[in-house]
């Protein structure tokens, strides 16, 4: 297999990789086959992934466009993936062209092309580290240039708790990140559930067992269980919704059934 010239020498494009799979569902161009064939293998058993993972990115910009419209103008994006076409910087620097923005990310692949993306925008970055470490992202050089932790933030944890098992205490990070944060900061969250898709679960259950098989287990959590993320924060309205339901552009019945699998919510500190 030809290595392009985007992958960085240090990974094994032989191994499928969320963040590539990702991309693949939205339609990019950064994905070897060995994603694309994990990627249609989920998608035997649960056809409207992409849907799904439209829904999460036009969710994601309305958030962006919400927090800069109450005045939150800095953005820790963590498990940010490769960045597309609408990324949280695109989306916040249209709105204020000073806004800052920091991705962090653990695959080499995501973090070298959002590396390339973002060369010569002096208001955003990205660093490689690791949501289950919230001190190494707090205490990054590179977060710490560009994010002043005194002032509100807008912390985007967008499909990527799914992807952190319990025994790795996904609760504990998300309170760590809360407590560094100044007040008036918000909390934008997606996460994968079996309520809401529009198939029997037992058939939703053979697309987790793809991801499992590539070791990289994805944990469906209920509704309640994903409530408990936003402990310490004010949920905003309408609060933990399905995506299309959280301060829709268009008419949420328009939209694709898929597209209504899992929750999104944003809520604020005090």
């Amino acid at each position: 297999m030809e290595r392009p010239a985007w992958a960085p020498r240090s990974i094994d494009i032989s191994v499928p990789s969320v963040s590539r799979m990702y991309d693949y569902y939205l339609g990019g161009s950064h994905n070897f086959e060995v994603d694309r064939e994990a990627a249609r293998r989920a998608m035997e058993f649960l056809p409207g992934l992409p849907k799904i993972m439209q829904a999460n990115r036009a969710f994601m910009r309305r958030a962006v466009r919400f927090a800069v419209g109450e005045g939150v103008t800095q953005f820790l994006d963590i498990g940010s993936g490769i960045p597309t076409f609408g990324n949280v910087h695109e989306v916040a620097q249209a709105a204020v062209p000073d806004a800052r923005v920091m991705y962090v990310d653990h695959d080499p692949v995501a973090v070298a092309h959002s590396q390339a993306v973002l060369e010569g925008d002096d208001g955003a970055g990205v660093v490689a580290a690791d949501l289950r470490k919230p001190r190494e992202i707090l205490d990054s050089p590179e977060v710490l240039r560009l994010i002043d932790l005194n002032r509100p933030v807008a912390l985007l944890l967008v499909a990527i708790l799914h992807f952190v098992e319990d025994a790795d205490d996904p609760y504990a990070a998300v309170g760590e990140l809360r407590q560094a944060l100044a007040p008036g900061s918000m909390l934008v969250l997606t996460h994968a559930s079996y309520e809401g898709i529009p198939l029997p679960a037992e058939r939703a259950e053979g697309a987790v067992g793809v991801y499992q098989d590539i070791r990289n287990p994805l944990i469906m959590r209920t509704r309640d269980e994903i409530a408990r993320f936003f402990e310490g924060y004010d949920m905003v309205e309408p609060g933990l919704v399905p995506m299309p339901r959280w301060r829709p552009d268009t008419a949420p019945e328009d939209e694709d059934p898929y597209a209504f699998s899992g929750f999104a919510g944003v809520g604020r500190t005090a």
